[in-house]
């Protein structure tokens, strides 16, 4: 996902300030290039099952290919089967994961991902780091993911906001209307209620982001709206591809909605984000306390005891909408008015 490649992408930045001389390749899936294509610390990028040309190739004739790399070393953050058996095969004498019965003898070191952070981090980052240990590093380096837009993408944006009839001089909010599916999208009621909340600033002008196979549940969720909410919608202003996506988030004052890939990117070009959490995701994973212009809601946060009964993440997700429907904007409310009134002030 988006959102794991863009945060897995802080290694390189702490691989290259200690090992400058070396190479470093990233093992993706094509979807998800947009957010490191321009990454300074990435010296090759490597999509899934394809060979340098693009043509798709079989997972042995993938792994021939990763042979003749001849890593050094290979981190594997997603660590499952798959992820494990490539690591496995490309042969490299260091090959680190996470600590897993099933997984662990294909690996030269693992490492444990510990519940209970130790750090503002957050428990993904935090994870991410202490891989590097194996490494000779410390594994308590801090460094935020990144996106580095070029001055070209930059004016192209500038100029498509302006023509699309937004006033860059006065407060933007990005809103990220629905997650990549029905079990990370905050109920469509609620979330009109939001934006009415956005809406009440002074001047403010709301950009949507979303899938286009979603326009459907954008145009239901814009009926449940009131017209103020409606009429300061600029539905023009929507980007069409991952870079121009944030390219015009990077002229947004903040980022409001639902947790997922879209935070990331507004937090990797600096844009303040309020992240709505869903039931199933553990907040301490994802957001980083040590940023202090971001914020994050979860239903947890407000009635804990409501996830007494569950013992993993899947008895949650099949309780996901029972759950959503307790989380009503009430509960948050006073905070993202706290949060709009610091960061919308133009």
């Amino acid at each position: 996902m988006i959102g794991d490649v863009l945060t897995s992408s802080l290694l390189f930045e702490a691989l290259k300030n200690k090992y400058p001389e070396a190479e470093l390749h990233y093992l993706i899936k094509e979807n998800t290039a947009a957010v490191v294509v321009s990454n300074p610390y990435i010296d090759k990028i490597i999509f899934d099952r394809q060979d340098y040309l693009g043509k798709k190739l079989s997972f042995l004739s993938f792994i021939a290919r990763l042979k003749r790399e001849k890593y050094h070393a290979v981190i594997d953050v997603y660590s499952k089967i798959g992820s494990a058996l490539l690591a496995y095969n490309t042969g490299a004498p260091l090959r680190v994961g996470r600590q897993k019965w099933y997984t662990s003898f294909l690996y030269t070191d693992t490492r444990i991902y510990k519940e209970t952070p130790k750090s503002p981090a957050g428990k993904a980052i935090e994870f991410r780091m202490d891989l590097l240990r194996p490494l000779g590093l410390s594994g308590e380096e801090t460094c935020r993911p990144k996106i580095l837009l070029s001055p070209a993408e930059q004016e192209e944006a500038r100029t498509f906001m302006r023509k699309s009839g937004v006033n860059l001089q006065k407060p933007i909010v990005m809103c990220s209307v629905l997650g990549s599916n029905s079990t990370k999208s905050y109920p469509l009621p609620y979330l009109a209620k939001v934006l009415a909340t956005i809406a009440d600033v002074k001047n403010v002008q709301l950009l949507f982001n979303y899938m286009p196979a979603q326009y459907n549940q954008v145009e239901h969720l814009l009926s449940l709206c009131t017209n103020k909410v409606r009429e300061n919608t600029i539905r023009s202003c929507y980007a069409t591809n991952l870079r121009e996506f944030i390219a015009i988030t990077s002229f947004c004052d903040a980022l409001v909605g639902n947790e997922g890939g879209s935070v990331h990117m507004a937090k990797a070009v600096n844009v303040p984000t309020f992240a709505i959490f869903s039931p199933q995701i553990k907040k301490e994973s994802w957001f980083n306390k040590e940023n202090y212009q971001d914020e994050a809601v979860h239903l947890i946060d407000y009635k804990p005891e409501l996830f007494d009964c569950y013992t993993d993440k899947n008895e949650v997700l099949k309780s996901s909408t029972s759950l959503y429907e307790q989380f009503t904007p009430d509960h948050f409310e006073s905070l993202l008015v706290q949060f709009l009134d610091k960061y919308l002030d133009k």
